[in-house]
């Protein structure tokens, strides 16, 4: 290609670039806003506050729990939508990621009705092995990790697809049996898919509010997360939510940049 045709296809229209710096200020201007209103001069005295450090360890605590629990079921699962020839997997892959769509509240409303205490299954959990889940810590977590979970899931699917089968069946010719073949050969392979969705998920984890709230509640240091205490902290001191919001904001472009590459490279 020569130097003219690269500059020629690297021109963006007139008609085009006016609704894309609209999008771009769309998407950055808000940012810019939450910056600029920060309260810079009282930051480390808000930052470093009881009710802001009780709200961070508890959702660090609680997205941390929840990815784990992802991890341990979302593999497996992603495992067989990739891999497992079951009657169905279309339907299967559509219902795994409708959290992905539903709103949150809907969510915590649907794990309300199966894990509370009158629930289809709450009901016997408590019942049986005196275990509830809404309104406690746990609850958070099981919150945070049904809205997580197919981001995790479809990292690692997608993973699993574009690895190499051979060196799998290799394996297998030489006598590994499928456990030993999953753990020394496929996991090492999509390990990069693994951590993407994982990182992906614990950072949805953290900023989840809708579920969160409408199934465990907002109770100081048991279920207020940093989400639920910039919703309170707007009625009562707007820059402890000025503050708590910064700090979700560097820790979502952290994830986003630790990923850049993985989707470059990805595109390419």
């Amino acid at each position: 290609m020569s130097r003219r045709s690269r500059s020629t296809s690297g021109r963006l229209p007139l008609v085009l670039l006016l609704p894309a710096l609209l999008g771009l200020a769309f998407l950055v201007v808000p940012l810019i806003g939450l910056l600029a209103k920060a309260p810079w001069s009282t930051l480390p005295s808000h930052l470093f506050s009881q009710d802001v450090w009780q709200a961070l360890r508890l959702s660090l605590i609680c997205a941390t729990s929840a990815t784990a629990v992802c991890i341990v079921l979302g593999i497996p699962l992603a495992w067989l939508l990739a891999r497992g020839e079951l009657p169905g997997r279309g339907i299967i892959r559509a219902l795994v990621t409708v959290p992905l769509v539903l709103p949150p509240v809907v969510g915590g409303v649907a794990l309300l009705l199966v894990l509370g205490r009158r629930g289809l299954i709450g009901e016997r959990l408590d019942l049986w092995f005196g275990i509830t889940l809404p309104f406690t810590t746990a609850g958070v977590i099981v919150a945070e990790a049904f809205v997580a979970m197919p981001f995790l899931v479809i990292s690692v699917e997608g993973a699993l697809r574009a690895a190499d089968p051979r060196y799998e069946e290799a394996a297998a010719t030489l006598g590994a049996g499928r456990w030993l073949t999953f753990r020394r050969v496929t996991l090492p392979s999509i390990a990069p898919g693994v951590v993407a969705g994982a990182v992906l998920c614990w950072a949805r984890a953290l900023g989840e509010f809708g579920a969160t709230i409408t199934f465990a509640g907002n109770l100081p240091g048991r279920t207020t997360t940093m989400p639920l205490a910039v919703y309170l902290a707007l009625e009562t001191d707007p820059d402890v939510a000025v503050v708590l919001s910064i700090v979700l904001l560097i820790v979502s472009v952290v994830v986003l940049a630790s990923l850049r590459e993985r989707w470059i490279s990805g595109l390419r």
